[in-house]
């Protein structure tokens, strides 16, 4: 199958690798693919046999499925900017960590153009998993594209014939895993500058004995620090979708916060260089096993951050 990669990021280079290794035609399309940042991109794709489209029209051309993997914000831009260029019937799966609200919108346009959209909902982190992840799939077009995704490897389930329903599955389990993620780092950071860590980490071992709270702390340091701007326009979806709920999202809006306030410390360079592409699987990218290294790291320094936009 010929497959339209919108979006060459951390997720877009996974699928690509997955659906070159199973034999299919990928062609990716991302603006960071033709800046000078965007070696590394380049040469990963040129090393998978990815081919680069330098506009949406390019890409999707030819294609039986485009696959949308952009950050929040873009999810309705893109899919407005692919729609005049989409055939008849083909498929193109909204891959977005978007409200229901703005995966409704966008598939207003891509079915206008005579697309048939799909909004998936990616259940849980997608590196482990790979093209594993357990996917939900909501829309009118959910049911019969649900065995077309699945014979490229997916592990995708239909949630609803209705749009929104994914989705705010996945904005919902938002709030307490990305929430989560923020609380630790707080918690934990705060609690190294009182010379506490230790105590507190006994109280949730005793209090949560399931989870490895020094793994799991070093992990969520990780992962924000690299992610969190990703993360930080996922939660500004959660909290939209909490407001249309009709509660007041402080957590989500909190979490929003602490997470662009960690992207803003790595991209100050706090954490160490993430490379000339800004790739955080750089060679050069001061990753630490300990999360004390990242917590001392930012004391001192977060209360001069004001989180971007």
């Amino acid at each position: 199958m010929h497959i339209t990669l919108i979006g060459y990021g951390e997720v877009g280079r996974i699928l690509a690798e997955d659906l070159r290794a199973a034999g299919h035609r990928v062609t990716a399309h991302d603006p960071k693919l033709a800046s000078e940042a965007g070696n590394a991109l380049r040469e990963h794709a040129a090393a998978f046999g990815v081919q680069v489209a330098d506009s949406h029209a390019d890409a999707v051309q030819g294609s039986a499925l485009v696959i949308s993997a952009v950050t929040a914000s873009q999810a309705v831009p893109v899919a407005a900017a692919v729609a005049p260029c989409i055939g008849q019937d083909i498929w193109f799966l909204d891959l977005n960590s978007a409200s229901p609200g703005a995966k409704i919108e966008a598939a207003r346009s891509i079915d206008a153009a005579g697309g048939r959209y799909v909004e998936a909902a990616v259940m849980t982190s997608i590196p482990p998993h790979r093209s594993r992840v357990p996917m939900l799939l909501g829309g009118p077009h959910a049911a019969a594209f649900a065995p077309v995704i699945n014979a490229l490897g997916f592990r995708a389930t239909v949630a609803s014939d209705r749009l929104g329903v994914a989705s705010a599955t996945k904005m919902c389990r938002s709030v307490m895993i990305k929430g989560l993620e923020a609380m630790v780092i707080e918690s934990f950071t705060a609690a190294r500058f009182y010379g506490v860590e230790d105590a507190v980490i006994a109280s949730l071992q005793e209090t949560f004995p399931g989870i490895d709270w020094e793994r799991q702390g070093a992990y969520f340091f990780q992962r924000v620090i690299e992610h969190g701007r990703r993360r930080a326009e996922e939660l500004r979806e959660v909290a939209v979708t909490v407001q249309d709920a009709g509660l007041t999202p402080w957590s989500a809006r909190g979490t929003a916060e602490r997470q662009a306030a960690m992207a803003d410390l790595a991209d100050a360079g706090l954490f160490g260089s993430r490379g000339a592409a800004g790739n955080p699987a750089s060679p050069d990218f001061a990753r630490s096993a300990d999360w004390r290294v990242e917590a001392d790291r930012m004391l001192g320094h977060e209360h001069l951050q004001t989180p971007k936009a």
